[in-house]
């Protein structure tokens, strides 16, 4: 009599989904008791309030107070973990780096919001066309000047480095229509796409937003040649010492806004090596007086310039002449300090990172400096980017 092997238990498939079901629902309640935890303890520890200030009907109604409530939940330790985790694996698992970043051809990777087409992009872009209208004809009644400059999407320069992206072709008319409305209404504008376009793919970095050291010097160039024919005294003389540093990786704004710069560097989207300079600014030669012929008494010696007017008796010659207000592109890559040297001037910088459209003039007009020295020309600089996005109360600028 022979005897059959034992057959090994076979599991039932609804066992084994109320298993499965068991773990997923202890996993479940774990991550929410230590969500929750984490959320108390954000609350308890700081000074963090949950619940938005606008409680109003309207709001609740619109979903503005969720939307509140959900953007505090975000900045809560826990999720903010958890959110670190998720882009992470995203980019090593399915080469995704979120909604803000795209990626393009190989190495190179673009800002989303510059493929973004805004429902009410055209109207926006009137809107913020007569804010600069208003804005620049309020400082010829002051006798300053206005020089609107701006810069191109890096998705425009560097189209052909965009493979499977799409941008929409109705972006393509929106910077020499914009343009083409300022100067139309008597606002002195720069485009600074052919500049930027003639360096071929040095004007922009690929893992960043922002022009590279020769982008941002044709730039340079091309705004002082506009600030040049206006006319305008330039003043006090400023001039710079450049040194070199030796290459070196340079981190992209664009893998830190994906989430994934925690990442070892091998790791992450492939970086590039730059070299880049450091400018620091030189005493610039003293004026002297003609000198006289000497005497037997006295020797000709250098003494300060006669005041020109009535005007200069408390030195105002000696004020800057030119304020610029822009965005972090005047804050990158040495623009400001090839503009100077460009100029021969000193250029008063108040540009602000993350100032967008009207950020940056809207702080400088409340601001000491812009009260006690005012200049006599003002160099706007904007992105393209955000002339047609929704309107928001700093772009209202006044003064």
């Amino acid at each position: 009599m022979t005897t059959r092997p034992e057959q090994p238990p076979t599991l039932n498939p609804n066992m084994l989904n109320r298993r499965t079901a068991r773990l997923a629902g202890v996993v479940l309640v774990a991550f929410m008791a230590a969500g929750a935890a984490s959320n108390a303890w954000w609350t308890w520890t700081g000074d963090h309030t949950f619940l938005p200030d606008d409680m109003s009907v309207d709001r609740i109604l619109d979903g503005g107070v969720t939307h509140d409530m959900s953007t505090r939940l975000a900045d809560m330790d826990f999720s903010s973990e958890a959110a670190r985790l998720q882009r992470g694996l995203g980019w090593l698992t399915l080469g995704d780096l979120g909604d803000r970043v795209r990626r393009g051809c190989p190495g190179w990777l673009f800002l989303g919001d510059e493929l973004q087409v805004h429902p009410n992009g055209d109207a926006n872009e009137k809107a913020r066309a007569d804010v600069v209208v208003q804005l620049q004809q309020s400082l010829a009644k002051r006798g300053i000047e206005l020089l609107v400059a701006v810069v191109p999407d890096k998705s425009r320069i560097e189209a052909a480095r965009l493979c499977d992206l799409h941008r929409s072709a109705s972006l393509q008319d929106r910077l020499p229509r914009w343009v083409q409305t300022l100067e139309g209404q008597g606002v002195k504008t720069v485009d600074l796409s052919a500049a930027l376009a003639g360096l071929g793919q040095d004007a922009y970095y690929r893992t960043d937003t922002h022009w590279t050291e020769a982008g941002a010097g044709a730039a340079a160039r091309v705004v002082a040649e506009q600030v040049k024919r206006s006319g305008v005294p330039l003043q006090p003389p400023q001039r710079y010492r450049v040194t070199a540093s030796p290459p070196a990786p340079r981190p992209g704004d664009l893998v830190r806004l994906a989430g994934v710069d925690w990442l070892p560097t091998s790791l992450q989207p492939p970086g590039e090596v730059v070299q880049q300079h450091t400018w620091t600014t030189e005493v610039a030669p003293a004026v002297t007086a003609p000198a006289t012929p000497a005497t037997p008494a006295t020797s000709a010696t250098s003494s300060p310039p006669a005041p020109d007017s009535a005007d200069d008796l408390f030195g105002d010659s000696g004020l800057p002449t030119l304020a610029l207000i822009g965005t972090s592109y005047s804050r990158t890559s040495a623009f400001v300090p090839q503009l100077s040297q460009a100029l021969g001037v000193a250029v008063g910088n108040f540009a602000r990172d993350g100032g967008k459209f009207g950020g940056a003039a809207q702080a400088y007009f409340k601001s000491a400096a812009w009260k006690q020295t005012p200049p006599r020309l003002i160099i706007w600089e904007m992105d393209e980017r955000d002339l047609q996005t929704p309107l928001v109360a700093e772009d209202q600028v006044r003064f």
